[in-house]
């Protein structure tokens, strides 16, 4: 007996697929799909979320070196005129260096970081910037579900039959 449905498709697609829909559910909160796949997305959603309540507070604040170039009040960088060996001439940036505070994963944070990324897409919004799902699942759903016992993040509702091929369709939403 299978342990999860083939969904009539090969292992690769397969999860291409499946990967595909756990990162819209947790890009948008809810997805609509059919009955049996909302079901597959479902364990794997409940237990990315449940991975990120676990290790939601395992970090630790630690001050980073960061060297930045200066810049002026317009918001441009701050150039000086400086000659090389050779008697030439050039603009170089003005540098600064400053400390910030940051957060450094613990190890076992950084490992279910990476298991996360394995099951979802990298994802760019509008303006073309970069998506961090990871971060969200940490800063945003696991705080949300904290006090939750384990499993029970998202839910299926029926939808009725789809037209075309009436495949039963189904509503795939976090709670």
């Amino acid at each position: 007996m299978a342990i999860n449905r083939k969904l009539g498709k090969r292992t690769d697609i397969r999860m291409a697929m499946l990967k595909t829909q756990v990162t819209d559910l947790i890009l948008h909160g809810r997805i609509e799909t059919t009955e049996a796949r909302a079901k597959e997305t479902k364990a794997i959603a409940d237990s990315l979320i449940s991975l990120a309540i676990k290790e939601k507070d395992n970090f630790e604040m630690v001050d980073v070196k960061v060297i930045k170039a200066k810049l002026d009040s317009k918001g441009n960088k701050v150039t000086e005129l400086v000659k090389s060996k050779n008697d030439k001439e050039y603009l170089r940036v003005v540098k600064e260096e400053t400390t910030e505070k940051r957060q450094k994963d613990m190890p076992t944070r950084l490992n279910a970081r990476r298991k996360m990324m394995k099951l979802v897409n990298k994802v760019k919004d509008a303006e073309g910037n970069n998506i961090d799902l990871t971060s969200k699942l940490f800063n945003e759903i696991a705080p949300k579900y904290a006090g939750k016992n384990v499993g029970g993040y998202t839910r299926i509702v029926k939808a009725g039959p789809r037209r075309g091929d009436a495949a039963e369709k189904a509503i795939l939403e976090l709670i």
